[in-house]
């Protein structure tokens, strides 16, 4: 096999390129055909029944919907048509999928098919970036490769959660940035600013968390002035700032009562949405703002721990981190192993001038993965595992960095014992990872463990004296080296093919196999209503021909966003979600609903009815079961999980309830006599 990492690098004698430019020969026939084979597997890989996630997310599914069919809801990233408020995220994703809707009409493949399309350009780019500073399109195909079998890439790239786009702007970034390096260009510096600007208003400040890995490297790598160096910053940050502030000046100028209610918010502002909410307060675990359990359950009942957490939101413990529990599976196949590969390639370039390009990127991706693994790891707040998609890339970036400089290097002992180290971590933490679900493929893991180690010993041995070169010893070696890393990359791989072919809806999808069903008992009954609350569950065939048939600018009203984006799919009317995705928005007010039902805006108000288990009871009485006449427990208590409370009790009070499959209608058209 003569497939190597880097036929252009130079050879072992030669140190490390004092210039800060680097020379890409012309592609191979093999090289061209290698590229043409990763972007369009990628693309028949993601794109392959895409449709088996259906609606995804059917939060952000049904603000597709809206964009699709109202170009304000389009502008703003409303929930509904009748652009009431809006989701809890700037709209940028929503641009893209719901323009898509707009051309080929709304539907999961209209959907969810830009957002694979979203992998093959974030894959371009991984490749592009690689490439030229290592001069090795071989390199640049390796970076692509590890995206492409990232689960949480394979996962959230066929899904309709904003962090798709929200990455690929933040490769984008990083891409330009590394343009800009070889001759201090501040137009790709301004352009990477450009991309930050709109990463922001993919997702906020996460979108900007790559920013400091950026700036650094830049300041530390540009072959400039010190001085003209801050100056390139300072117009990068200006063009990130015009990028993004465009869109918050519009929120400001734009009349409040002639837009939808800015969600997530407490004042109707974006930049409260961004430093509250979805930011600062996300991040310290405060983002509830009025500190009460949207869940909290009637007076004498109390939910078992854990029962919330399963039905009531969908977010992370907060305990699992970057290398445990669902996480772990999601992005930490290769972590160690990348931040290794920082390391190897820092050393090997120890003498290297400042301007030394493969330091600069290995300055980008490696700080990127480091600074926004210490983030997550120190978030508070409710997270999910695929937020973490957000160091995707710079696991990628940095980890075919190592390889390069390991295969340069080949030759002398530090290439061979670097590589043996890189592979041994590499096939340890998959093995490790694999045995947490050590019933799935169990021959996979010791496969990738014995051929890992094996590798490692053999490279190892291969350091040893006599040091002379033999033409025999450098080809084992380059073997040896391309074995271990394709054995190293097997268990995310595998993860990867698992991930693909499965359905993933809901707020909080994961990778890998389909876990065992499990049997809740008694829960079961109350998780099937409780779906209703997160928008999952079906809706009635009666209450969907009532809404269809409502002739009002919205056909019903109904508490959490959830539920309402759940009713809008299923009935393709527009819906409005009272308090918004946790219910705290304080929108409507009591006077605002009262005086949309006087217009005849709303034709029905809905309310979930949830049966408690009697085992949730805290008031329960001991049952003497040899008396003659035991008490009978009283029936289980009916819960009406409503945010707005004042909404309810002046519902029920004016207008006549029927009941719809484990729900309280009230047709707001009928005051009751």
């Amino acid at each position: 096999m003569t497939v190597t990492i880097a036929e252009s690098a130079p050879p072992v004698s030669t140190p490390p390129a004092e210039l800060s430019t680097v020379q890409l020969p012309p592609a191979r026939k093999w090289e061209r055909l290698g590229l043409v084979v990763l972007l369009v597997g990628t693309a028949v890989a993601y794109l392959w029944n895409i449709t088996v996630n259906g609606m995804g997310n059917g939060f952000y599914a049904a603000a597709v919907w809206s964009g699709s069919s109202n170009w304000k809801a389009l502008l703003f990233g409303s929930l509904d048509p009748g652009n009431f408020i809006t989701v809890d995220k700037p709209p940028v994703s929503q641009w893209v999928m719901a323009l898509s809707g707009q051309l080929f009409g709304f539907s999961s493949a209209s959907m969810l098919a830009p957002q694979a399309l979203m992998a093959v350009a974030a894959v371009a780019f991984m490749y592009g970036a690689v490439t030229r500073v290592t001069a090795s399109r071989t390199a640049g195909l390796l970076a692509g490769l590890v995206l492409v079998v990232t689960p949480v890439v394979a996962l959230m790239f066929r899904f309709n959660n904003p962090d798709a786009v929200m990455v690929l702007l933040m490769t984008a970034a990083a891409y330009c940035t590394i343009r800009a390096l070889p001759k201090a260009s501040m137009r790709w510096l301004m352009l990477a600013g450009i991309a930050l600007g709109f990463a922001f208003l993919a997702k906020m400040l996460e979108g900007l968390m790559v920013l400091p890995a950026l700036g650094l490297a830049y300041l530390v790598v540009a072959p400039t002035s010190l001085r003209n160096r801050f100056a390139h910053l300072f117009a990068a940050a200006g063009a990130l700032i015009v990028s993004s502030g465009w869109y918050v000046l519009l929120t400001i100028l734009w009349p409040q009562d002639s837009r939808p209610y800015l969600a997530g918010s407490k004042d109707n502002t974006f930049m409260d949405l961004v430093l509250g909410y979805n930011g600062f307060a996300r991040y310290l675990g405060h983002n509830h703002q009025g500190g009460r359990n949207p869940f909290e359950l009637p007076e004498g009942y109390q939910m078992p721990h854990g029962v919330e957490q399963r039905f009531g939101g969908g977010f992370g413990s907060g305990r699992d981190r970057m290398f445990t529990g669902e996480i772990g599976f999601e992005i930490s196949w290769l972590l160690p192993a990348a931040l290794l590969a920082f390391v190897l390639v820092l050393i090997a370039r120890g003498r290297s001038p400042r301007t030394d390009l493969m330091r600069g990127a290995a300055l980008v991706f490696g700080l990127w993965l480091i600074i926004d693994g210490i983030a997550f790891s120190g978030m508070k707040g409710g997270m999910h595992a695929y937020y973490t998609l957000a160091v995707a890339p710079a696991i990628a970036g940095v980890l075919a960095l190592g390889v390069h400089e390991l295969w340069r290097r080949r030759t002398d002992a530090f290439g061979r014992i670097g590589g043996a180290a890189l592979i041994l971590t590499m096939g340890g933490w998959a093995f490790a990872l694999l045995q947490r679900n050590s019933g799935w493929q169990p021959w996979l893991r010791w496969t990738i463990l014995a051929v890992t180690i094996l590798v490692a010993l053999s490279l190892i041995l291969a350091s040893l004296p006599p040091a002379k070169r033999a033409p025999s010893r450098d080809r084992i070696t380059s073997l040896l080296l391309v074995t271990g890393v394709l054995a190293g990359l097997a268990g995310s791989v595998a993860y990867t093919a698992a991930t693909l072919p499965e359905s993933h809806t809901g707020g909080g999808p994961t990778v890998g196999p389909p876990a065992p069903a499990k049997d809740l008992g008694p829960l079961s009954a109350f998780r099937s209503q409780m779906s209703m609350m997160t928008g999952t569950g079906d809706v009635d065939p009666q209450l969907l021909a009532m809404l269809k048939a409502a002739n009002t600018k919205w056909s019903a009203a109904i508490d959490r966003s959830g539920p309402a984006a759940g009713l809008e799919l299923a009935s393709r009317t527009s819906v409005i979600a009272i308090g918004g995705f946790t219910s705290e928005d304080p929108v409507p007010t009591l006077p605002q609903f009262q005086q949309y039902v006087n217009d005849h805006q709303i034709t029905y108000y809905i309310v979930p009815e949830v049966t408690l288990p009697d085992s949730w009871r805290t008031d329960k009485k001991p049952t003497d079961a040899t008396a003659p006449n035991p008490d009978p427990q009283p029936n289980p208590a009916i819960w009406r999980p409503a945010g707005n409370k004042q909404i309810l009790d002046w519902v029920m009070a004016h207008y006549t309830e029927q009941h719809i499959a484990n729900l309280a209608v009230f047709d707001l058209t009928a005051p009751a006599h």
